[in-house]
């Protein structure tokens, strides 16, 4: 919706500039120059940031050509296949836009967000070739959206990759990134069923079949093993196993994506070159929308707009009986609905502000991993194949994020307060 992120960022400018003029009537003559100062400061602080993304997507991106080249990821589509046969049951068997559904959704799962875009467009360009109503979205179509936006996220590859930029920037030394790996999970996994039950609802799908309910009963299962083996330990262990964990999954991800492509004969080094490049471009393009929203919410912040809104916010919150700790990293997902650049310069803003290990910079974290742009994918996947008529997608996606949203919360309570 770059409409609506337009209207937000110029309405960031253009509040803080008449709060601004208001403090300089009354009579702060340093205001102007805080906010130029702040406006220098947040451009660069992006750019750092932005440097910090460059190597851990790289990174990341040149592992993840290694596991496509080495069949891992066919693999792991495969095993995921069955389930997306029941979800879908108006899609004739054998057709290919099954395949390019499941390859997209496991492209989201893993965090391969370049490489999912195409498939999905691909996956609605073969969904409407079936689509008796051309101008009109089909019911497959509106489930996949609705888990495309909705859709469960096994490692929040940038989230991690930003939070250690930030890390070192702040001068944390040891600090590990992928401690929200498993809130992160939980979050965008009560986001994901949100929206499968809802379009379940509205288009009388049973959920109660063998391939469904073992998705779900395996990951409860996982879940479970996890809290008896979390229980009782005190926060700061937790903490320390809950890091553990995250690091110790990806680090063995890695290592096995490396083994089982060298073991078929594939050229491990050139393929993880081939993928670091991908990764070096995706981080660059990241740079101007970084910056962007990040100087928008430096003038916001800055002349008291952001104190504003936060406190607001916090005085609902309070009148309500809840605790408010929440409230700074609320931003985060109301922003994310919208848009995905916008959500992440308010999550660096947070991070900055309160610190990336504060209980806000956590739970900003969890939030920007669990939750996704509905608006931004219904327009971009309906507009590619010229969907006018859009009927429950918007209300189906809304679900999943104000669900995602409040789990996502919860989560962050549970494991950092």
């Amino acid at each position: 919706m770059p409409l609506v992120l337009n209207k937000i960022w110029v309405a960031f400018i253009l509040v803080g500039f008449v709060a601004a003029v208001a403090q300089l009537l009354q009579g702060d003559l340093e205001i102007f120059t805080r906010v130029l100062n702040g406006l220098f400061e947040t451009a660069k602080t992006g750019f750092d940031i932005s440097l910090g993304l460059v190597g851990v997507m790289s990174l990341w991106l040149g592992v993840m050509k290694i596991g496509e080249r080495g069949g891992l990821i066919e693999l792991f589509s495969r095993v995921v296949a069955p389930f997306f046969r029941r979800v879908f049951p108006d899609i004739p068997a054998g057709h290919p836009a099954s395949g390019s559904i499941v390859m997209n959704v496991s492209a989201n799962m893993l965090g391969l967000d370049n490489a999912a875009t195409p498939l999905g467009l691909k996956a609605m360009q073969e969904l409407q070739e079936i689509n008796p109503h051309k101008d009109t979205a089909s019911n497959p179509m509106i489930m996949f959206l609705v888990l495309n936006t909705a859709g469960i996220t096994l490692i929040p590859t940038s989230v991690i990759a930003i939070r250690q930029s930030i890390a070192l920037k702040q001068g944390l030394v040891g600090f590990n990134a992928a401690d929200i790996f498993l809130p992160t999970l939980l979050g965008t996994f009560v986001s994901f069923c949100a929206g499968l039950v809802a379009v379940a609802l509205w288009q009388r799908i049973n959920l109660f079949c063998k391939p469904v309910l073992a998705f779900f009963a395996g990951f409860a299962a996982l879940m479970g093993g996890l809290y008896f083996w979390l229980a009782g330990m005190p926060a700061e262990q937790m903490a320390q196993m809950i890091g553990l964990l995250g690091s110790g999954l990806i680090v063995s991800l890695i290592v096995l994506f490396v083994a089982v492509a060298a073991w078929r004969g594939i050229d491990v080094y050139e393929s993880f070159v081939e993928g670091a490049k991908e990764g070096f471009g995706v981080a660059v393009q990241i740079i101007p929308y970084l910056i962007a929203m990040l100087v928008a919410i430096s003038v916001f912040r800055t002349t008291g707009g952001m104190d504003w809104l936060i406190g607001g916010i916090r005085s609902v919150v309070l009148a309500l009986g809840l605790n408010d700790d929440f409230v700074p990293a609320l931003p985060v997902g109301l922003m994310k609905t919208l848009s995905g650049s916008g959500a992440r310069g308010l999550m660096v803003d947070v991070m900055t502000t309160y610190g990336v290990d504060s209980f806000p910079g956590k739970l900003a974290a969890i939030i920007q991993g669990s939750t996704e742009t509905t608006f931004y994918v219904l327009a971009v996947y309906f507009g590619s194949v010229g969907i006018t008529k859009t009927r429950y997608a918007l209300a189906g996606g809304l679900i999943a994020d104000a669900v995602g949203l409040v789990g996502a919360i919860l989560i962050g309570y549970a494991f950092y307060h």
